[in-house]
């Protein structure tokens, strides 16, 4: 098709990541972002080897890995008998496997930059509040009213509370999950094993980690995010009974992070994150379509939130660059991420209770089977395959190949 006028609502990850392989297609893309200076919001990420590849395919993987941390291990404890109940290689799920442990702030600036180099156009403090017809164009407009030039198609990567999804037939917002998290970085010196995710448990109603991040700031010092797990009517009564009384209670269960749990000084240096679960059965509208956390969300307990943003972003150009026009591409961009989210928003909805939630059965069960089975062949590589995020293979759909990772080990 002729090159396309498009518009990008948002500047995360999926936004960006569209932004820059639509406009190397030719297309003419403006990026709306609703702050003044874009910025990223949020502490670390996992991006898995699904994530990776579209950063390769972006020319970015190299940029990416300067920055972050690879990650080779996920490990979860038992808080009180210390037995290993989470241990998943990521070279079990294919050969050289790993995931990159990185800063939102890294990932932006990564992405965000190579949008400038590339100079495509950025309308900042622009609220995307709707979408409305102009003829046979579509137009944003903004919650004071303001209204865009006219488009050829709107991108919403706006996130998980975008507003643009109302337009869409059948479209639901996320269901909120009972639990949530706080979240921090703050330096790191080797107090946990730096390619490996550590996690202590108690039952699934608290859950610590520690996650190497690399360094957010090219020059800066490496840094770790650290996150402890509760319910969001708790968050209150946690503050209210002091940071030196939850510094306790880290120490009690994860005596290894303490020392990183007291070098952010207090509450004041953690955001709390709430977490919903949605997807959107059918993701387009009349010259409008959503990726990433507009068109799907879930709680991080499988990580592959940032990853399904790149591979939506990766499939929607995909589909694009074969169709004929704007409608049969949104259809079939559609079509192709169906499958892969379809099995993986099902694993993250049957795993999250098994991690975060009232339940006593579930950690039972976990902590009772898990380690016995998870040796058992060929559950290893399952395991593998569903935190590589390609249990379902991804790649083909979204029109990107994966590298050979063992030319990294």
């Amino acid at each position: 098709m002729k090159p396309l006028e498009i518009a990008v609502a948002g500047a995360g990850p999926a936004g960006l990541a569209a932004a820059l392989l639509l406009g190397r297609q030719g297309h003419r893309v403006t990026l709306f972002e609703r702050f003044a200076e874009p910025q990223p919001i949020g502490s670390g990420l996992m991006l898995q080897p699904t994530g990776l590849s579209v950063m390769a395919a972006l020319g970015l993987l190299e940029t990416a890995i300067a920055r972050g941390r690879i990650i080779r291990r996920l490990e979860g404890r038992d808080a009180k008998s210390l037995r290993r109940v989470l241990d998943i290689a990521y070279g079990d799920g294919g050969a050289g496997r790993f995931g990159l442990a990185i800063h939102r702030h890294a990932l932006f600036d990564i992405l965000f930059d190579a949008a400038r180099a590339e100079g495509l156009s950025v309308e900042t403090d622009f609220d995307c509040d709707r979408t409305e017809s102009a003829g046979p164009a579509i137009r944003l407009v903004s919650s004071r009213g303001v209204r865009s030039a006219r488009f050829d198609l709107v991108v919403d990567a706006s996130g998980a509370r975008s507003r643009l999804r109302a337009a869409i037939a059948g479209a639901s917002e996320p269901r909120p999950l009972p639990y949530g998290a706080i979240w921090t970085s703050v330096a790191f010196a080797g107090e946990t094993a730096g390619d490996t995710l550590v996690q202590r448990y108690r039952r699934a109603s608290t859950m610590i980690g520690v996650l190497p991040l690399g360094r957010p700031s090219g020059d800066g010092e490496e840094k770790a995010a650290l996150f402890f797990s509760l319910k969001p009517g708790d968050n209150e009564a946690l503050r209210a009974a002091g940071y030196p009384a939850f510094c306790e209670r880290i120490a009690g269960s994860f005596p290894e992070a303490a020392s990183l749990f007291a070098r952010a000084k207090g509450f004041e240096a953690f955001t709390f994150a709430r977490y919903g679960h949605h997807t959107v059965a059918t993701p387009v509208g009349e010259r409008l379509v959503l990726i990433g956390d507009a068109a799907h969300s879930a709680s991080p307990q499988l990580g592959q939130g940032a990853n399904m943003a790149l591979l939506d972003a990766a499939a929607l150009a995909a589909a694009l660059e074969v169709a004929a026009d704007p409608a049969t591409a949104i259809t079939d961009y559609a079509a192709r991420r169906r499958p892969h989210l379809r099995v993986f928003q099902a694993l993250s909805a049957l795993f999250t209770p098994v991690y975060q939630s009232d339940s006593r059965v579930l950690p039972f069960l976990r902590d009772s089977l898990v380690p016995v089975l998870a040796g058992i062949p060929p559950l290893p590589t399952l395991l593998g395959q569903i935190v590589c995020g390609t249990l379902v293979d991804p790649f083909p759909r979204a029109g990107i190949v994966e590298p050979d990772w063992r030319r990294r080990t």
